[in-house]
């Protein structure tokens, strides 16, 4: 092959992207980054208006064919009782929560998930710190792990309805208030996907990081502080997102069984004592706790996204 061949011959494709214009480069990776932003709000609201057409497209079958499909009943009624349309659900928010109270029922359903807030954020604090310190006592001790575990999984397979009462009972003996049962309700759910998450994550540092640390001399406090809890993070996040999700459904249970007067889950309650006064206001108490506890664990999401950007970065 002649010179001349080779100065003609083409640049290879690294060579062409080395000469790119880095501010087209840079557009390109902004435009990137805003449409992955872009795609998770987008696909929740597609969800939810699908969700929607399937609630309101159900009802809509129901009422025409008598709730009957070839002499086969539906499985749930479509009359307003049993299914009021999502626009009188949604309209109840602005209507006043009692009879003569000015206060609408959106305000006072924010007002009461503030206290089912509260005591789950209590709950995950003190079931976070129960399961990491699990964690770390079940990496160390083996034969301790061995010899727990077992009974933290079986743990979680007692009906909360069960758990509930007794730790309300127990509670009322020592004098706590209510709230403190409620908390202690959610940190018994909490505790345990923090658990089973940390210990997976303190075990995963490649065994010859683990070696260098010993060889120069690194203890066991060292290790862990150094190498094992930093590899842990995203594996913690993502029991504490779990956690999170499992203490609002604790505080919620629990204010049902510690007679709280508060709380979200006391509100539910009262809507389905009255249901048939007002359907409506039981499905928007339960739509208010579920964005609630949706946006606990969004919150969380930050939090883990702030702690682990530069690991992202990377």
């Amino acid at each position: 092959m002649t010179a001349t061949n080779i100065s003609a011959s083409p640049r290879p494709p690294a060579a062409r992207e080395e000469q790119a214009d880095p501010a087209a480069l840079r557009g390109r990776g902004r435009g990137g980054a805003l449409a992955r932003r872009l795609v998770d709000p987008l696909g929740a609201l597609l969800v939810v208006a699908v969700l929607a057409g399937l609630w309101e497209g159900y009802k809509a079958l129901g009422r025409a064919v008598d709730d009957r499909i070839l002499g086969i009943g539906l499985p749930v009624a479509t009359d307003d009782l049993s299914m009021p349309h999502l626009w009188t659900i949604f309209g109840s928010l602005t209507a006043p929560a009692r009879a003569g109270d000015p206060t609408s029922l959106a305000v006072y359903l924010i007002g009461e998930t503030t206290v089912t807030l509260r005591e789950a954020l209590y709950g995950l604090t003190a079931g976070s710190l129960l399961g990491l310190a699990l964690a770390v006592l079940f990496l160390h001790l083996a034969p301790v792990s061995r010899g727990l575990m077992p009974w933290l999984v079986a743990s979680q397979t007692v009906p909360l309805v069960a758990i509930a009462p007794m730790i309300v009972i127990w509670g009322g003996k020592a004098g706590l208030q209510p709230w403190v049962a409620v908390t202690g309700i959610a940190a018994y759910l909490a505790f345990f996907p923090v658990t089973i998450n940390s210990l997976r994550g303190l075990k995963s540092p490649p065994k010859v990081q683990l070696e260098f640390m010993r060889s120069v001399g690194a203890g066991r406090a060292r290790v862990l502080w150094s190498l094992r809890f930093p590899a842990a993070l995203p594996y913690l996040f993502a029991g504490l997102r779990l956690a999170a999700t499992a203490s609002v459904v604790g505080a919620i249970v629990g204010e049902l069984s510690a007679g709280t007067g508060r709380g979200i889950g006391r509100a539910i309650l009262t809507s389905a004592y009255y249901y048939s006064n007002g359907p409506e206001k039981l499905y928007a108490a339960v739509l208010v706790a579920a964005i609630a506890g949706i946006l606990f664990v969004q919150v969380l999401a930050l939090l883990e996204r702030f702690a682990l950007r530069n690991r992202h970065a990377r």
